[in-house]
């Protein structure tokens, strides 16, 4: 079977992948998927990449077959993954859970390879924040193939690249210039690395790998996710189901029983974003509850003088509305100081 690349990246990785692209031979005899983080959001991607490249570049279809001297990318909100049927392979899309808060994510793509090709994959990780193609790059180190990322002194965002150095995920760091020489050399086989260039048989599919691989493309049941996790006392940002924490991860990280993932960052992250929604509705509430007062605060002076408590309830009223006021002030304080120190 023919090697087959994919590559992720993030913010900063479009200058990046520019750069592969460019010195990549139009004869070259391999097939590249890549995931980049666009949402769901249109993307003119392929036309960016097409100008630069002597490869084809578009959005992949369903289905079709992975064929030598294309360029494959995913589409928006679409998981692109990569699926064998005897010595084919066939392009896998899906709205499937998001890995990462990301939706398509890099994760997914690298694991897919690692299930599907074994020693034959080679992926690569660009620049962008947070760590999301860590966890796929071991998936691949795992099956015997190998683990390429971008040098972060030269990314942009450096901490996707930096996150797989740091945990032990990685063949080769690269500035972006030496990248297509290394990866036209991987696919003749001119080159040897400490996966690359051998005739052994890949190693057997690891557990965690296929459990994570079942859940995601077709949901599994808890007791599967107790085999290589441990349930917590957290919810999942996403869909708010029960998580397990997975063993021995490095980085630390999380999978619900829906197929939700994230990386211990990653999940951090969303919960200072809850935090600061459910703070904003607080806020919220409070100005509400401040004009509700001070309406009945108008309504209780407009009174008869002498009805029933229209000397008591006046006052009150305005307290209330004061102390509501003065609640929304503190709330308003304590999320700018917050932001202020609290990175995004």
């Amino acid at each position: 079977m023919p090697k087959i690349f994919v590559i992720g990246g993030s913010a900063g990785s479009i200058d990046a992948l520019k750069i592969i692209l460019a010195g990549l031979p139009p004869d070259f005899p391999a097939a590249l998927l890549i995931v980049t983080h666009i949402g769901s959001h249109e993307s003119k991607l392929p036309q960016l990449l097409e100008r630069v490249s002597a490869l084809p570049v578009r959005h992949a279809r369903q289905g079709e077959p992975i064929l030598a001297g294309q360029v494959l990318l995913a589409p928006p909100d679409l998981h692109l993954g990569v699926v064998r049927n005897a010595d084919r392979l066939f392009a896998q899309l899906s709205r499937g859970p998001k890995e990462n808060h990301s939706r398509p994510a890099i994760d997914p793509l690298f694991r897919s390879a690692a299930v599907a090709c074994g020693a034959d994959a080679v992926a690569v990780v660009l620049s962008g924040f947070l760590d999301d193609g860590t966890v796929g790059l071991q998936a691949v180190k795992a099956r015997g193939g190998v683990a390429v990322v971008q040098d972060p002194a030269q990314a942009e965002a450096p901490d996707m690249p930096a996150s797989a150095i740091r945990h032990g995920a990685v063949d080769l760091v690269l500035g972006v210039e030496a990248i297509a020489p290394l990866l036209v050399k991987l696919a003749k086989g001119a080159v040897r690395t400490p996966h690359a260039g051998t005739e052994r048989i890949a190693p057997e599919l690891p557990e965690w790998i296929a459990i994570e691989d079942r859940v995601f493309n077709k949901g599994a049941g808890m007791e599967e996710l107790d085999k290589i996790g441990t349930r917590v006392a957290l919810t999942c940002p996403e869909c708010g189901g029960a998580i397990w924490q997975i063993h021995d991860a490095q980085p630390l990280r999380y999978r619900c029983h829906t197929g939700h993932a994230f990386t211990a960052n990653v999940l951090a992250t969303l919960q200072r974003s809850e935090l600061e929604e459910a703070l904003w509705s607080a806020v919220r509430a409070l100005h509400e509850q401040e004009q509700l007062f001070r309406q009945l605060h108008r309504a209780a002076q407009g009174r008869r003088a002498g009805a029933p408590d229209a000397a008591g309830l006046p006052g009150e009223y305005l307290a209330k509305a004061e102390q509501a006021a003065g609640h929304a002030q503190l709330l308003r304080d304590l999320i700018a100081s917050r932001m202020s120190v609290v990175p995004g």
